[in-house]
């Protein structure tokens, strides 16, 4: 999928750049398969903000994706490749032999036309689901289950692809999109190939209203706040943190600190962390 870069004829529009989305199926969404999407604008049950930069932007429906895969040995076709405003990555409307569409997230390379299957003697094609113990060693995959019937959650972003290698007892070694390599059981389905609109990470935003139109509400820098406001606050002039390093608007370290719980039980399945030496 190609970028498509605009002329400067405003402020705006300089060094601005969008996803091509000539080669999308020019139709509407399938109904059936929308539901609507209530904004909270990062609020709780209580009013209170609990996610900050959240609120405003474009009205969208939520189209539901089959992140399962559980009509097994059932071929389906391509209908269309379109545009979902909820994540990155394009997705393709798949109509069974019986009748039924699904959603799917469209990996790069399937056109419509193109037939799909999910099940453990389905070919090594892209689109089509299998289960890791019947994926050679060595193939690009997304949409990876961690948890047998649960639905894929890892590699699932646009241009993501985690890769098969190895596979010993009832675990399947993957390394992921971040370079983390992680067991997961054998059994968990995964889709062949790797997640459609690549060229999304080299897109320009160009503009401010660009993100509010998202629904991003813009970021404060917490040195320019008071003391009130932010650990980093106060001072006169462009004042130094003050303090032994970065923290959040709480007093939590920030940039770098790990979060992770040392006591979470899939702790045990990864073999190596992202920034181990």
């Amino acid at each position: 999928m190609a970028i498509k870069v605009y002329k400067p004829t405003t402020n705006g529009r300089r060094n601005m750049s969008t996803t091509d989305y000539s080669s999308l199926s020019k139709v509407a969404p399938c109904r059936s398969l929308l539901e609507p999407l209530k904004k909270t604008a990062g609020r709780n049950s209580y009013g209170r903000i609990t996610v900050r930069h959240h609120g405003g932007g474009n009205r969208k429906k939520y189209r539901v994706i089959d992140f399962k895969r559980q009509k097994l040995n059932v071929a389906a076709e391509v209908l269309t490749i379109e545009y979902d405003p909820n994540r990155s990555a394009f997705i393709a409307l798949i109509q069974y032999e019986d009748g039924e569409k699904s959603y799917i997230l469209a990996p790069a390379g399937l056109q419509v036309g193109d037939k799909v299957i999910a099940g453990e003697a389905a070919d090594i094609k892209v689109g089509n689901a299998l289960p890791l113990n019947s994926i050679p060693t060595g193939t690009f995959i997304h949409n990876v289950e961690l948890y047998p019937g649960r639905g894929g959650q890892l590699a699932r972003a646009a241009g993501n692809a985690a890769q098969l290698m190895a596979k010993e007892g009832k675990y399947a070694l993957l390394r992921l999109p971040s370079g983390e390599l992680r067991n997961v059981p054998i059994q968990c389905m995964a889709t062949i190939g790797t997640v459609s609109n690549e060229d999304h990470i080299n897109v320009k935003i160009g503009k401010a209203g660009r993100t509010r139109h998202m629904g991003i509400r813009p970021t404060v820098r917490g040195s320019v706040m008071n003391p009130c406001d932010h650990p980093h606050g106060g001072g006169e002039g462009k004042s130094p943190i003050g303090r032994p390093g970065p923290v959040t608007p709480w007093g939590k370290p920030a940039l770098g600190y790990k979060t992770r719980n040392r006591k979470k039980k899939s702790s045990k399945l990864i073999v190596k962390r992202v920034n181990d030496k």
